[in-house]
């Protein structure tokens, strides 16, 4: 029994923590910072003011998380982020194809408390920063509602991942809210405030299920009766099951921080108006057996304060993509800014444009200018309104996210502010660091000089000399344009061959485009044409690239549109080709081509883009030439995707070796602690976290059964079942080999084996 007496006021019960490194948040961002920073062996409380982590990822929101590939919509090959944040998209996959978002909440607790290094503090709301001086902070504190306790956090560094900066907030650093001007930062997607708004609002998501008998609904007597009359109102489907309606959005003419409130019990009205007009309105009696099975307590909010940083990325950095020489992160998605009034609004529900391909995000966008020890993660990271358009979806917060967690680690280790990573040169080391763990930055030259695999001989068992895909009984009708994505050789002349199918007399129009910026994969330039006469029926047709190509380069071989054509298909997928279709995603606003207004500093171009599986199959192509673009040196060049370039970086076996190796020889015995295999996990391929669903558990490219032996023979390691895209393999006290042989299994007929990169230390 606990009695005691009355007295003038009590505390709540008071825990002190010590640690290296605080993070306040846990959305992707932060969760992805705090995993990184500790696997780098650095101590780290994470507190979140929710019950789960993900924040508008998680099961109270559910959003589906994306990046840089856009849904597979825009022009963004193998894009998709890299490292962590990969990682936790492919275990979601393996255990959650179907997008459950209450699995994927398991996923993400699981990572966090596997993690031994970090301490994780769930529904904890910091409400207080304490500083030592104008520019450091000292410690943070929050409240737990649920065990009525308070929590103080000191560290010598500390992250805001929280969404709205309220540690950056309450420590007094520079921030923005709202949209700039076009002159400030040249921008001539910048809006019109008056008639668009100055902020992007919240939106409440709900689902609806189907039963087996007629089910009534009686609304609250809050709903609003006029839902009939919204803009948006006809784009309701019911099967969708309400799970999509992202435009069911309000509040950016309002503050969105502290009238969130206020926002979220206009979105009730909204949402639970919109199932009285679909249940009661007559419209859609085949809604009579559904019923409401979830609504959100808690709105996805977009935008709110965004801090200043010692760079802010703006728009002609995401349309030029521009690159700086601390690039942590890549970005993709499109500029996408939402009319203030949103679901109430004239405008349409969303304004995307899109880059050619992907941007970098400097390092100097993640740390606040005005304090020495706090770093930014999030949508909160310095950016223009524009920008931030673009910045603000959570893979992109994510990658980001890993570049503070790994800069932690350095910061700590260098013994150095966050802006004395820049100013003092530790960025090549930390993106060395991060490209080591599978980051992925685009056009930055790294020399791993630690990388013992550089001082060793690499010899494969076979390497695919790819002269095209064995045709199947499958055919693809030419409703949509379709290439052939090929690394095609410089000044090299290619006599191709497929067959076809015409069910009339007709004309094949075939168009060899390539891009015309080393930087992305649009196709952009013509550099020929021709026109294929075809009798009715099937044949088989013969053309060249009459017109070689100067240099290296990824080239589309296109056959145009023509409803009266169909082409052979192949089961053949292999890494660093595909075929794409100009066709429309109007969920990303892709209706096959980009024309914006004249003015606004936004490119007009194609949208090429690829189908998921199990279409998006190669054509039924051959060639006389053999594409060489799969050596096994590839595997030392430290990338892991392919590039315009026409460099796939990868080493590939060929069809016929079944147990395909690669032997890694030095001169001398060397001593092994560590190695890392690069897997194709097919980075085109948008793992949309929940909702979506896809249809395989494991990317088929990533092989799963391998040994790795020593030059005797020896077993040091036997993998079976791996679905990850990285594979680190340690040992404490060290191998002392002058050889090391690892044997793949070729599970997949139509699939050879593949491999990025190897790496060791």
């Amino acid at each position: 029994m606990i009695k005691e007496q009355a007295t003038a006021f009590r505390k709540t019960k008071q825990i002190v923590l010590t640690t290296e490194f605080a993070v306040v948040g846990g959305g992707l961002s932060g969760v992805c910072a705090a995993i990184t920073a500790a696997r780098s062996g650095i101590k780290v409380v994470l507190l979140q003011d929710r019950p789960v982590l993900g924040g508008n990822a998680s099961s109270e929101v559910r959003l589906w998380s994306l990046g840089a590939t856009s849904h597979m919509g825009n022009n963004n090959r193998w894009s998709r982020e890299g490292g962590l944040i990969n990682e936790i998209l492919l275990d979601n996959l393996k255990r959650n194809k179907e997008g459950n978002p209450l699995i994927f909440d398991t996923i993400l607790l699981e990572k966090v408390y596997n993690e031994e290094n970090i301490t994780l503090i769930l529904n904890t709301a910091v409400y207080q920063v304490d500083k030592t001086g104008d520019a450091k902070i000292a410690s943070v504190t929050g409240f737990c509602s649920q065990n009525s306790t308070t929590y103080t956090v000191s560290a010598p560094i500390f992250c805001d991942a929280s969404g709205d900066g309220i540690v950056a907030f309450m420590a007094g650093a520079s921030f923005r809210m709202g949209a700039e001007d076009k002159e400030e930062f040249d921008e001539g997607f910048a809006p019109n405030i008056n008639d668009y708004g100055n902020l992007l609002g919240h939106s409440l998501y709900f689902y609806t299920k189907n039963t087996d008998k007629p089910v009534a609904y009686t609304p609250p007597s809050f709903a609003i009766t006029n839902a009939n009359e919204l803009p948006r109102i006809k784009n309701y489907t019911l099967g969708d099951h309400g799970c999509q309606l992202w435009w069911v959005e309000y509040g950016g003419r309002l503050d969105t921080i502290h009238q969130s409130e206020d926002i979220k019990f206009q979105l009730w009205k909204v949402v639970y108006g919109i199932w009285d007009y679909i249940k009661n309105s007559g419209e859609f009696p085949e809604a009579a057996n559904q019923t409401l099975e979830w609504v959100g307590t808690i709105p996805g909010k977009r935008e709110s304060r965004r801090f200043e940083g010692d760079f802010m990325l703006s728009q002609k950095d995401v349309v030029a993509q521009r690159d700086y020489e601390d690039a942590v992160t890549i970005g993709g998605w499109a500029l996408d800014l939402h009319p203030a009034d949103g679901v109430y609004s004239k405008h349409s529900s969303c304004t995307q444009w899109h880059s050619k391909g992907v941007y970098t995000i400097p390092y100097r966008s993640y740390y606040a200018k005005d304090l020495d020890n706090l770093f930014l993660a999030g949508r909160i990271i310095s950016a223009t309104h524009v920008a931030f358009g673009s910045s603000r979806v959570m893979l992109t917060c994510a990658h980001g996210g890993q570049a503070v967690g790994k800069a932690v680690a350095l910061s700590l280790e260098k013994k150095c502010t966050p802006k004395e990573i820049y100013t003092k040169g530790y960025v090549a080391e930390l993106q060395l660091r991060l490209n080591r763990d599978g980051q992925g930055i685009p056009r930055v030259a790294m020399v791993d000089k630690d990388d013992k695999i550089q001082s060793a001989q690499l010899k494969a068992s076979s390497t695919l000399q790819l002269q095209g895909f064995r045709p199947n009984s499958e055919w693809q009708h030419l409703i949509f344009s379709t290439a052939q994505l090929l690394p095609l050789q410089a000044n090299t002349l290619y006599n191709f061959s497929i067959t076809v199918d015409a069910l009339e007399k007709t004309v094949l129009h075939v168009v060899f485009k390539i891009s015309g910026s080393t930087k992305h994969f649009t196709p952009d330039v013509i550099v020929e044409e021709q026109q294929i006469s075809l009798e009715k029926g099937q044949q088989r047709i013969h053309f060249s690239n009459l017109n070689k190509l100067p240099d290296a380069t990824y080239t589309y071989l296109c056959f145009m549109k023509n409803d009266k054509v169909l082409l052979q298909l192949s089961d053949d997928r292999i890494t660093g080709v595909m075929t794409v279709q100009n066709k429309i995603n109007k969920a990303v606003s892709n209706y096959g081509r980009q024309d914006p207004p004249a003015g606004i500093a936004i490119d007009s171009f194609e949208f090429w883009t690829p189908e998921r599986r199990p279409k998006g199959k190669n054509l039924g192509l051959s060639w006389d030439n053999p594409l060489n673009v799969y050596a096994v040196h590839n595997l030392k060049d430290g990338l892991t995707r392919p590039e315009p370039t026409g460099e796939t970086h990868a080493w590939v076996a060929s069809w016929e070796d079944e147990q395909p190796q690669v032997t890694i020889s030095w001169p001398s015995p060397e001593k092994i602690h560590e190695l890392r295999l690069f897997f194709d996990c097919d980075y085109d391929h948008a793992l949309e976290s929940v909702l979506m669903g896809h249809p395989e558990s494991e990317i088929p490219f990533v092989v799963s059964d391998y040994t790795i032996l020593d030059g005797n023979g020896n077993l040091l390691k036997k993998v079976v079942g791996n679905h990850q895209a990285m594979n680190a393999h340690v040992w404490e006290n060290g191998i002392t080999t002058d050889t090391l042989v690892i044997k793949f299994k070729q599970c997949n007929a139509t699939i050879p084996v593949s491999l990025f990169k190897i790496w060791a230390i």
